[in-house]
C-alpha cells in the first residue's frame, strides 16, 4: 500500500483567507496550500492591508471586519479564479475605498459578469475596464447596505460562494435566490466554513439567507485536497494498486471525494474511513455512463483514464468545463485523438472509446488539471510529455517530483 499526503485544498484555503480577513481576531490556518493561485490570494490580501504572518505549516490574518486597511490599491489576481472572485467582493463591502483588480491573460478571458452584475444590483460602484464581464475592475467601495438577489450560478459556483460570504459583511445581510447551480458540493464547503468563523446561513431549497454580524477569528485547519487526490486514485485504478490518502475520510468537505465513488462504478474498490480513504483495483476498469455536474474538476482525471477501460465512457452535464482555465472538454478530446483514441463531444458532453493510446506531447492550453490528468495515462503509455510542464504551480508546484516517487514506489523501482 502506497500512502499520499496531498496538499491542502485550494478551494478551503481560498475560502478561509477570505474569513479569516473579514473576521474580528487574527486567524491562524493550519496545512494552509502553498501554490501560485494562494500565493497570489495572500499577495492580494497584503496589497490591500491585511496583516498575513506566514510559517511553513501555519499562516496567521490579522482580520478587519471595516475592510481593507488602505484607501486605495492594485491587485494582480494571476491565474486564480478564487482570487479574481473573491477579493474585488472583499473590496466591495469598505465603508471607502478605491480598488482596482487586474488578472493574468488566461483570467481575463474567464466570465465574471453574474458576480459583479449581483453586486451592481447591492449598489456597488463596480466598472469594468474592457470587456463588460471581465477583468480589469474597479471598485469605489462605499459599504453594502444588503437585500435580495436573484442569481445565476450555472456557470460557476464560485459566485453564490463569494456573495455567501460577503453576506455577514452587509448592514442587512443578504437574501439569494439561485436559478441555476453547478458544482453544489462546494457550497456545502462554503456554508461549513461559514459555520466555522461564526455564521450560520439558512438555505431553503436554491434560497439562501445571510444574516449581518461579522465573522470571528478562529483556527481552522486546511483538509487535503480532494481534486488533486483524484489523480493519485485513478493512477491506483488504472494500474492495479492501492492508495491511501490520510485527511479525506467520511468527514471531508470536499464533493469531489466522490469521484472515488466513479472508479467503485468502473471495478475499482474504495474503502472510506473516518480518517482516509484508499482506493485499490486489479487494473481492468469498466466503461460507465456518468454525470459529473457536481465533480467536473475531476472530469479530466476520468477523461485521460477512460481509454484504457473495457466499453466506452461518457461523461455528461460538464458544459462549465468549457469555462474553466481552457475548454477542458475540448483539450481532453484534442489530446485523445491525438494519442489515437476515438473521441465523441456535444455542447456538455464527452464520450471516449477504449483503445491503445500512444504516447503524444500534450497540449495543456496552461491548465494544471490537464497536465497531472494526462500524466495518470502516461504510467500506461510512458513517453508522454507536456508543452508546458510548470503550469501544476497553481495548484500543486511539487506534484510532478511526488508523481514520479509514487510510480517508482508502485512499480517496485525504488
Amino acid at each position: 500500500m502506497t500512502v499520499i499526503d496531498i496538499p491542502g485544498s485550494k478551494s478551503v484555503t481560498a475560502r478561509a483567507l477570505f474569513l479569516a480577513a473579514a473576521a474580528d481576531g487574527t486567524t491562524t490556518l493550519l496545512r494552509p496550500l502553498h501554490s501560485d493561485d494562494t500565493e497570489g490570494f495572500t499577495e492580494g490580501l497584503t496589497r490591500l492591508g491585511y496583516g498575513v504572518g506566514r510559517e511553513p505549516d501555519r499562516w496567521h490574518i490579522e482580520g478587519r471586519p471595516s475592510g481593507p486597511a488602505v484607501a486605495q490599491a492594485e491587485v494582480h489576481c494571476r491565474d486564480g479564479a478564487t482570487t479574481a472572485r473573491f477579493l474585488p467582493t472583499l473590496a466591495a463591502a469598505a465603508a471607502s475605498g478605491t480598488y482596482r483588480f487586474d488578472a493574468s491573460a488566461q483570467m481575463r478571458r474567464r466570465p465574471l459578469a453574474p458576480l459583479t452584475e449581483a453586486l451592481r444590483a447591492l449598489g456597488v460602484d463596480l466598472r469594468h475596464e474592457g470587456a463588460e464581464g471581465h477583468h480589469p475592475l474597479t471598485v469605489e467601495a462605499s459599504g453594502v447596505k444588503g437585500g435580495e438577489l436573484t442569481l445565476d450560478a450555472g456557470e460557476s459556483s464560485q459566485y453564490l460562494t463569494a456573495l455567501l460570504m460577503l453576506g455577514p459583511l452587509t448592514a442587512e445581510g443578504l437574501r439569494i435566490d439561485v436559478t441555476e447551480l453547478v458544482s453544489a458540493p462546494y457550497i456545502g464547503i462554503t456554508l461549513a466554513m461559514m459555520r466555522s468563523f461564526g455564521v450560520d446561513v439558512v438555505r431553503e431549497g436554491n434560497t439562501f439567507t445571510v444574516p449581518p454580524g461579522g465573522y470571528r477569528a478562529t483556527t481552522y485547519a486546511i483538509e487535503p485536497d480532494a481534486s488533486t487526490a483524484s489523480y493519485f486514485f485513478a493512477a491506483a485504478a488504472l494500474t492495479g494498486r492501492e492508495v491511501t490518502v490520510p485527511g479525506l475520510g467520511t468527514g471531508a468537505l470536499q464533493g469531489d471525494l466522490r469521484f472515488t465513488e466513479v472508479l467503485r462504478r468502473m471495478g475499482a474498490d474504495v474503502v472510506t474511513s473516518a480518517e482516509s480513504t484508499t482506493v485499490r483495483s486489479s487494473g481492468r476498469l469498466s466503461g460507465l455512463t456518468v454525470n459529473m455536474r457536481d465533480i467536473s474538476d475531476t472530469m479530466p482525471t476520468l477523461a485521460a483514464i477512460a481509454p484504457y477501460a473495457t466499453s466506452p465512457v461518457r461523461i455528461e452535464d460538464v458544459a462549465n468545463t468549457r469555462v474553466k482555465e481552457c475548454d477542458r472538454l475540448e483539450a481532453c478530446a484534442q489530446n485523445l485523438r491525438n494519442m489515437g483514441i476515438t473521441v465523441h463531444t456535444g455542447p456538455d458532453w464527452i464520450e471516449i472509446h477504449p483503445g491503445t493510446p500512444r504516447p503524444t506531447e500534450i497540449v495543456t492550453h496552461g491548465d494544471h488539471r490537464i497536465v497531472m490528468s494526462f500524466a495518470v495515462a502516461g504510467l500506461r503509455t510512458p513517453g508522454m510529455s507536456y508543452d508546458d510542464p510548470g503550469c501544476v504551480r497553481k495548484t500543486f508546484p511539487g506534484f510532478h517530483e511526488e508523481f514520479a516517487e509514487f510510480a517508482a514506489r508502485s512499480t517496485g523501482r525504488k
